[in-house]
C-alpha cells in the first residue's frame, strides 16, 4: 500500500516541530537556571555589615538565622538554605575579622570561623571606674567610647558587673563588649537572687548591693563579712553614722589611702563620716559572698571595729574597748 506524500510530509513537519519545542523547552530551563544561578551569585556577593565579632547562640541553622535577624542583621530564610550545604553554624564568638563581608563570606565563617579569646578578670571590691580603664587597655578599646557605652546601657553607675574572670573575643567593640559583661552579671546576679529568695526584686537586690558594697571594702577577708555586716545595721539601728574609710575609696579613689584631709573635704554621697546610713549607690563590684553577708548578718552587738597587726580586724562593743584597740593598733604600726 502507498503511504500519501502529504502524510510523509506531515510527519517530518511533526517531528521538526517537537524537536524544535523541545529545543526551546531546554533552553528555557537553561536559561531560567542561569538566571538562578546567577541570582544566587548576585545575592552572595552582596556586601553585609556587622562587627567584626558577634555572638552566636547555640541552635539549629533556622534558630540562628532568627536571632541574627532579630539582632538587625541582614539575612533572611535563603541563608539557612545556603548553610545547609556550607555547614551548620558554630556556637560562641565568632571572629568576622572585617566589618563588611560579602554574604557568602559571612555564611563560611559562620560554619567554620572562631574568635581568639582573652581572659579578663575583675577582682572583688574594685570600682567600675578603674576596671573599665584595665579593659580599654588590655583590650586597647577606647576608653571614652566604653564609658559612653557603660552610662547608655547601665542602670547605676556602680555595682552592675559581677567579679569574675571573663573570657573576652579579641576584636570585640566597646558596645558588643559592654552588652556581655552586663548580660552575663544580670543573669548571675538573677539566678543567685532566685536561690535566696525564690525570686528577683531589681529595687531590693541592688539596696543588698550597694550593703555589700561596703562590706566588701572594709572587710578583711570572707570569714570578716557577716560581723562587718552586723556593724552596719547595728550603727544604722542606734542613729550612728557608719563613719567607714572603705566608702571613700569609690571611682578613681579606689586605691587610694583615705586621709583625714579627704574625710573633711569629700562632699560626695559616699562619705559616711558626713551622711547618714549606706550610700545609695554601690560604691564598687561585689562578690556573692559579700551579698550573702549583707542579707545574713551575724548576730552581735559590735559597734567599732580597727585593724590589728594580722591584717585582721579586731570587734568591739563600746567606744572604750575601741580606743585600747586604736590604742594598741597605733603602737604596733610606730
Amino acid at each position: 500500500m502507498k503511504i500519501p506524500l502529504c502524510s510523509t510530509i506531515n510527519r517530518v513537519e511533526s517531528s521538526k516541530k517537537m524537536k524544535i519545542k523541545k529545543a526551546t523547552i531546554v533552553e528555557y530551563i537553561f536559561e531560567i537556571i542561569l538566571i538562578i544561578v546567577l541570582s544566587f551569585m548576585y545575592y552572595l556577593n552582596q556586601p553585609i555589615i556587622t562587627p567584626k565579632v558577634i555572638y552566636i547562640q547555640k541552635g539549629s541553622i533556622n534558630t540562628i538565622i532568627t536571632q541574627l535577624h532579630e539582632d538587625k542583621y541582614d539575612v533572611s530564610k535563603l541563608d539557612s538554605f545556603f548553610l545547609r550545604f556550607i555547614g551548620s553554624p558554630q556556637s560562641g564568638w565568632i571572629n568576622m575579622h572585617s566589618c563588611v563581608n560579602t554574604k557568602a563570606d559571612f555564611l563560611y565563617k559562620l560554619a567554620h570561623a572562631k574568635a581568639a579569646l582573652q581572659n579578663i578578670t575583675l577582682i572583688p571590691g574594685e570600682t567600675t571606674y578603674i576596671f573599665l580603664r584595665d579593659l580599654a587597655e588590655e583590650l586597647n578599646l577606647n576608653i571614652t567610647i566604653l564609658e559612653a557605652e557603660y552610662k547608655k546601657m547601665a542602670k547605676l553607675e556602680e555595682g552592675m558587673f559581677v567579679p569574675d574572670t571573663y573570657k573576652i573575643p579579641i576584636g570585640i567593640t566597646e558596645h558588643e563588649l559592654i552588652k556581655l559583661l552586663l548580660k552575663v552579671s544580670y543573669k548571675e546576679m538573677h539566678a543567685f537572687a532566685i536561690r535566696l529568695f525564690g525570686s528577683y526584686n531589681e529595687v531590693k537586690w541592688f539596696q543588698y548591693v550597694a550593703i555589700a558594697s561596703v562590706i566588701q571594702k572594709e572587710s578583711a577577708n570572707v570569714e570578716e563579712m557577716p560581723l562587718v555586716s552586723s556593724v552596719i545595721y547595728n550603727r544604722i539601728k542606734k542613729g550612728m553614722k557608719l563613719q567607714m574609710d572603705g566608702t571613700l575609696n569609690y571611682g578613681k579613689y579606689s586605691h587610694l589611702k583615705v586621709t583625714p584631709h579627704r574625710i573633711r573635704t569629700d562632699n560626695s554621697l559616699y562619705n559616711t563620716y558626713k551622711h547618714n546610713g549606706v550610700p545609695k549607690v554601690p560604691v564598687c563590684n561585689v562578690s556573692f559572698d559579700a551579698i550573702r553577708a549583707a542579707i545574713f548578718p551575724q548576730k552581735t552587738d559590735y559597734l567599732y571595729f580597727m585593724k590589728n597587726s594580722k591584717n585582721v580586724h579586731d570587734f568591739a562593743r563600746n567606744y572604750s574597748t575601741h580606743l585600747r584597740n586604736i590604742k594598741h593598733a597605733t603602737k604596733r604600726n610606730k
